[in-house]
């Protein structure tokens, strides 16, 4: 049960390619846009589709296999765990993010001929 704990599992499509940073200690780390999709009727019977954004971290290893493999459009299943840091701007304003730091993602496109 203790795997359960803070554990986030998620199937979208990327909305950005990952955009990759190199860092001064030598790893590299890549911020991805994931759009997942619900579908309901609404009151009147209509068919409604909510989009809701999620950012993604990835750290080491896993963000060079997502600078190769992964692009926008691309559908992905990712494993990872939430997490939120803030940071204050130069105007003193502080502003607060939560993010899903990927531990495993798999490519679900079928490949091209």
């Amino acid at each position: 049960m203790n795997s359960l704990r803070n554990s986030v599992r998620l199937i979208g499509n990327l909305g950005t390619a990952p955009e990759v940073k190199n860092l001064d200690n030598g790893n590299k780390v890549a911020r991805i846009a994931l759009a997942t999709n619900e579908t309901y009727n609404n009151a009147k019977g209509e068919k409604v589709t909510e989009t809701t954004w999620h950012n993604l971290v990835a750290w080491g290893k896993t963000a060079e296999i997502a600078e190769k493999y992964l692009d926008k459009g691309k559908e992905v299943a990712i494993e990872g765990k939430l997490t939120s840091r803030s940071y204050t701007t130069k105007e003193g304003e502080k502003k607060y993010i939560t993010e899903i730091v990927i531990n495993e993602f798999l490519m679900l496109d079928k490949k091209s001929a």
